[in-house]
C-alpha cells in the first residue's frame, strides 16, 4: 500500500470517528441535567453508608469494585505481556549510549518539578476519597514524576530512581493487594471487598473503611505499571541507538 492510501485510508477513519463522536455528543443530555437515578441514590446514601466524601471514589472502590479490580488486572496483564515481549529479545549492550538532556534551563526546572509532581501525585491519593482524585490518577502522576528524571537528566538516572525489579514489584504488589483485600473480607465471614473496617469521620483522612486500602492499592499498581512502560520503551529505544552505532 502506498504512502498516499494510507494517508487516504486514515482520513476516512478518522473522518468516520469524528461523525460518530459528534452524534454520542450531540445525543448527551445538557450539562447539570443528570437523567438517571443511581447518582441521585448514591448521593443520599453514600455519606451514611460509607462515610467517604468522594462518592465517585466510593462507587470505584466499593459498590463496584470487583468491576475496578478487574480494570487493574487488565492493567497489570497489559503492562507485564508488553515487558516479557520486549524483554526476550533485547539483548544489545546499551552502556555506550548517551541521551542526556543538553539545556541546563531544563534540567534546573525538571529537578525542581520532580518532587512537586510527585507531592501533587501522592496528595490526589491520599485525598482520593475525600476530594476529586484517587488511585488511578494519582498514579499517572507520580509516573509523571519519575518521567521528568529522563526528561530533565537522561534514562540512566531515571533507570537508578526506578530499577526494574523494584517497579515489577511494586505493580505486583499493587495488584495483589487489592486481592488480598478482597480475600480477607471472605475469610472474615463477609463478601468479596464488602467493607469490615470501622467507617471513621466523613471527611477524615481516616474515613471510608476499605476504601482507602484499595485506593492505595491501585495508586501503587498504576503508578508502577505506567513507570514500567516507560522505561521498557526507553529501554527498547536505546538498544536500537545502540545497534545502529
Amino acid at each position: 500500500m502506498t504512502r498516499q492510501s494510507r494517508v487516504g485510508l486514515c482520513a476516512v477513519g478518522l473522518a468516520g470517528l469524528a461523525a460518530l463522536l459528534a452524534w454520542g455528543i450531540a445525543g448527551l443530555e445538557p450539562f447539570g441535567h443528570y437523567p438517571g437515578p443511581y447518582g441521585t441514590i448514591l448521593n443520599a446514601v453514600e455519606p451514611q453508608e460509607r462515610h467517604a466524601a468522594n462518592v465517585v471514589a466510593a462507587v470505584v472502590f466499593d459498590y463496584r469494585g470487583v468491576d475496578t479490580l478487574g480494570e487493574e488486572l487488565i492493567l497489570f496483564c497489559a503492562v507485564m505481556g508488553l515487558a516479557f515481549l520486549l524483554r526476550e529479545n533485547r539483548e544489545e549492550n546499551t552502556r555506550s549510549v548517551r541521551d542526556r538532556a543538553s539545556s541546563d534551563a531544563v534540567r534546573a526546572v525538571g529537578i525542581v518539578a520532580v518532587p512537586v509532581v510527585v507531592l501533587l501525585a501522592l496528595d490526589l491519593i491520599a485525598h482520593g476519597y475525600i476530594t476529586p482524585g484517587g488511585g488511578f490518577q494519582g498514579g499517572v502522576a507520580a509516573s509523571a514524576g519519575l518521567l521528568l528524571v529522563y526528561l530533565a537528566g537522561d534514562w540512566r538516572a531515571m533507570r537508578r530512581a526506578g530499577p526494574l525489579r523494584l517497579v515489577d514489584v511494586a505493580e505486583a504488589g499493587g495488584a495483589a493487594g487489592f486481592v488480598v483485600v478482597g480475600f480477607a473480607t471472605l475469610i472474615a465471614g463477609g463478601a468479596f471487598l464488602e467493607n469490615l473496617l470501622p467507617l471513621g469521620t466523613f471527611g477524615k483522612l481516616t474515613s471510608g473503611g476499605t476504601i482507602p486500602v484499595a485506593n492505595w492499592c491501585v495508586g501503587l499498581e498504576v503508578s508502577a505499571a505506567f513507570v514500567l512502560i516507560f522505561l521498557e520503551f526507553l529501554e527498547e529505544i536505546m538498544a536500537e541507538r545502540a545497534r545502529d552505532r
